[in-house]
């Protein structure tokens, strides 16, 4: 089975209070860590990886992306699924090309613009099947539905959206910044594997996430934020004690 094959299977079949868990590595060496601790497959945070590489989330240029996930996806044996934002105004066919020799299996596709607009769904609708085409079932498409964080809180948006997406092949939505109490409704309004987030130390949990309906958990860049402020902490102890030092003198 190929890890395409074997990264889509994992979405299926699942129980309420089990959805599939997918840290998000920002570099080879965190993708090793939540590789070794057991975990099946992994999904890069766009903007995590844009922290590791010195970039607001939205300006890392495709090159460095595309490079950064090359690099996380040969660094472990499981698979790697990619947030590659819009796409980087690529067609579907090169899109895929370049996730493909990057090593993915899967992506984030998201259906507003960089400067916060969303797009016509009928026209998004059409370009992931552009890209659901071109994969020819080499790549997992999850579809990002960026209603909630754009603005528009009514749920039926959201879930008409996800009907369009699932109608042009994407094999899993994500209504980022879906509110939990809106979660029932939405999974009983969409088809197929539902992604949300969860925040490591508050929020629900991922089995809560799951109870409620959601398919498959991510965390966004919010582990790449846990581990910047656990090495902020080892710095500013280390500054402590090199401040704590007596002063030696200097050689006459």
């Amino acid at each position: 089975m190929s890890h395409a094959a074997a990264f889509r299977a994992l979405h299926h079949g699942r129980v309420p209070d089990d959805p599939l868990v997918l840290p998000g590595p920002w570099d080879a060496a965190s993708a090793r860590v939540f590789a070794e601790a057991g975990f099946p497959a992994l999904a890069t945070p766009s903007a995590g990886v844009a922290a590791s590489l010195g970039y607001e989330d939205g300006a890392t240029p495709a090159d460095e992306m595309f490079a950064a996930i090359a690099r996380i996806a040969r660094a472990v044996d499981v698979p790697v699924s990619a947030d590659v934002e819009g796409g980087y105004g690529l067609a579907p066919k090169e899109l895929v090309e370049r996730l493909l020799e990057a090593g993915a299996v899967g992506c984030n596709l998201e259906d507003s613009t960089d400067d916060g607009v969303l797009k016509d769904p009928v026209e998004h609708a059409e370009w992931l099947a552009g890209v659901r085409d071109a994969a020819g079932g080499r790549l997992f498409l999850n579809a990002r539905i960026d209603t909630f964080i754009r603005g528009v809180d009514d749920p039926g948006a959201a879930i008409e959206r996800a009907a369009a997406y699932v109608a042009a092949g994407a094999d899993c939505v994500y209504p980022i910044g879906a509110p939990t109490a809106v979660l029932p409704l939405l999974r009983a309004g969409i088809q197929g594997p539902l992604n949300m987030v969860a925040r490591p130390g508050g929020g629900p949990s991922p089995t809560e996430l799951g109870g409620l309906g959601a398919t498959r958990i991510t965390f966004g860049p919010g582990l790449q934020r846990h581990a910047e402020r656990a090495v902020r902490e080892i710095a500013e102890r280390l500054a402590e004690r090199l401040a704590e030092r007596p002063a030696t003198r200097s050689a006459e």
